[in-house]
Order: C-alpha cells, then sequence, then structure tokens
C-alpha cells in the first residue's frame, strides 16, 4: 500500500472522533472515502496530512512514518490535498497560488534570492514552468494573469487542485471536491480525477457526499461511521452492504441513493 493507517485513533477532550481506524490506499488507485455528516472524514485527513495528532496508531506512506510530521514535512514526502472550502490567497494571481505549490520542492535560499544568483534565476523559472503546466493540465492556462478570487467557484477549484499538482504530489487527498459544482462541473471533475491518475500516475483519495460522483469515479471505497471504518470495498459491494445503508439512515434521499 502507498498510504497505510493502523489502528489510528484521534479524540477531543474526550471525545473520539477516530477509533482504530485501520485501511490503505493503493498506488495508483481512484479511492472514495464517505460516511455521515460528522463520521469523521476530513479529521482522518487532518490526520494523515499532520495538522492533527492521532493518540494511538501508525501512519506510513511509501515507507515512510508520518506520525509526528508537520504539515510541510508531509507535502514534501508526496501527499497533497485539498479543502472543503476553497483556500486561495486573495490578492495573489491564479499563477501565483499554484507556484506557491512549488515551494516545497525550491532549494534556493533566502541569500541566493537576494543576490539573484544564477541558480535562484532558475529555480524561479522552472517553478513557473511547473505551474503553467499544472494550469494548463486543469484547464486554466488563459486566467494565469487573473486575481484567483475572481473566477468563477468551479475555477477556483480547479485552481486549488492545479495547486497541489504543482506540489509534484504521489497521493492528492480531495476534500468535497464537488461541493458547489453543477451538473456539467460534475463530469468534469470526474474526467480531471481520472486524468490525474491516468497521465500522471498520482493516486486519489477523495471525501465527497455526490454518491452518483463517488460511484462512477471510485475503484474502491471505504465507509466512515462514528469515527469507525464499517466497510470497505467495490463500489457495487458498498451500495448493497447492509451497515452501509444502516449508516445513511436519516440522510437526505439523494445522499441515500448509492
Amino acid at each position: 500500500m502507498l498510504l497505510q493507517l493502523n489502528q489510528v485513533s484521534l479524540s477531543f477532550a474526550g471525545n473520539s472522533v477516530l477509533d482504530e481506524v485501520a485501511f490503505g490506499v493503493a498506488a495508483g488507485r481512484i479511492q472514495s472515502l464517505i460516511g455521515p455528516n460528522g463520521a469523521g472524514k476530513t479529521s482522518l485527513f487532518n490526520v494523515i496530512t499532520g495538522f492533527y495528532r492521532p493518540q494511538r496508531g501508525e501512519i506510513t506512506f511509501d515507507g515512510e512514518r508520518l506520525v509526528k510530521r508537520k504539515p510541510h514535512s508531509v507535502t514534501r514526502l508526496g501527499i497533497a490535498r485539498t479543502f472543503q472550502n476553497v483556500r486561495l490567497f486573495r490578492e495573489m494571481s491564479v499563477l501565483e497560488n499554484v507556484m506557491a505549490g512549488q515551494h516545497c520542492r525550491s532549494r534556493a535560499g533566502a541569500l541566493a534570492a537576494v543576490l539573484r544568483l544564477p541558480s535562484q534565476r532558475a529555480e524561479e523559472r522552472r517553478i513557473r514552468e511547473t505551474s503553467l503546466e499544472c494550469l494548463d493540465f486543469v484547464g486554466l492556462a488563459d486566467s494565469q494573469e487573473r486575481l484567483a478570487t475572481n473566477l468563477a467557484y468551479g475555477h477556483q477549484r480547479r485552481v486549488e487542485i492545479a495547486r497541489a499538482l504543482a506540489t509534484e504530489p504521489k497521493l492528492l487527498l480531495l476534500d468535497e471536491p464537488a461541493a458547489g459544482l453543477n451538473g456539467s462541473e460534475k463530469e468534469a471533475l470526474v474526467e480531471l480525477i481520472r486524468r490525474i491518475r491516468d497521465e500522471r500516475g498520482i493516486a486519489v483519495l477523495l471525501i465527497e457526499h455526490d454518491m452518483s460522483l463517488v460511484m462512477s469515479v471510485s475503484e474502491h471505497i471505504s465507509v466512515l461511521d462514528h469515527g469507525s471504518l464499517i466497510t470497505e470495498g467495490t463500489p457495487q459491494a458498498v451500495a448493497n452492504d447492509p451497515r452501509v445503508i444502516e449508516a445513511y439512515l436519516g440522510q437526505d434521499d439523494e445522499e441515500l441513493a448509492l
């Protein structure tokens, strides 16, 4: 497994958020993490990426232990993420936002930047070229000079994905990437996720409430409920699992339409 969680537990003020969660993501796989609201999905992302530190358990990525690592160190190892709510730098252009993702791959120090050494200028060109390529990949090369926050919401989400790709990840975590998108934008998102895996060889783990999107794009689904992993498997197996149906009781009909 590229990513492996073993008996990961997290609690706040005595309240259990994750309870001995064990699951993995294989290299080159598109996988979804689903569950009712409050199931612990985003908390699990935060544990993987170093924003939260679990009280118990182990997390390994590509053979490296993640627990106790800072978020920037996790990113440097090859895990990138987006967030439920789009987080862009308001006063920066689309291109500058994506270039910020390359920071974890930069080597030139402050002195080289001040003196404008050849090594620093070469690195700056590489960062710009890589970022432009990422923008082109998500279909936004023509918007590179615009303020990121002036773009339509669906395009802002693509900028965030481009910035994540600029970190050169092996695993991309997408936290509700379809939130706020219309039908055609969701179809384009499914195509983009597949291209990320097929053309770049990047594994994808997404949290998503849109079950039609989950079923269409996922090769493997893991289900959380009240902080516990209750089942996982192929989309068809998960859709027919009584534990999943029970976990979603009380949710909107659209959410239950697995």
